[in-house]
């Protein structure tokens, strides 16, 4: 078991412990469709949402990723558009905890790198929730057509499903 400290701009003093293989022995019922490496070089979030932590994470997902220290672009993204809440929203409807102050994708790199947590059920049941918008795109849009609702295939992306594939 490997231990890691995490000291970045929203945590300090943080540590975790990886009890599990990279990218191996998820729960059943957690079958996401692209990796964290993946979802950075296709392009999330704007490309603001990690830079400040790449050194918690293996430098091979950083190499070609889309980020932008300076500010959230929506450029950056794969479908170019903004499909990103403010923090202070996720905050205000409790879906932030202590353990990821950034949210969901930061718990699933954890997650994805080996890291168990009691959090992983609460997690796991909101990425799940995502197949009412998966629902949607496939009600309204002709298969493979990218350019159909790119919000919320973009936001969609952000939950480790491969919207361009839908």
């Amino acid at each position: 078991m490997k231990k890691v400290r995490v000291n970045d701009i929203m945590q300090r003093g943080y540590v975790y412990t990886l009890t599990e293989p990279a990218g191996l022995n998820f729960h059943p019922e957690f079958k996401p469709e692209l990796t964290p490496k993946q979802m950075l070089q296709l392009g999330v979030f704007g490309g603001k949402y990690m830079t400040d932590c790449t050194a918690e994470f293996p430098a091979d997902w950083f190499e070609k990723a889309r980020l932008c220290a300076e500010r959230h672009d929506p450029s950056l993204n794969f479908f170019g558009v903004n499909a990103s809440q403010p923090l202070s929203v996720w905050q205000e409807k409790g879906w932030i905890h202590d353990e990821d102050p950034r949210g969901w994708f930061q718990w699933y790199c954890r997650y994805y790198m080996g890291r168990r947590i009691d959090d992983d059920d609460r997690q796991i049941k909101r990425w799940k929730a995502i197949s009412r918008h998966i629902a949607q795109l496939k009600k309204n849009c002709r298969p493979g057509d990218i350019h159909c609702r790119p919000r919320q295939r973009q936001s969609i992306l952000h939950w480790a499903y491969d919207s361009r594939k839908m």
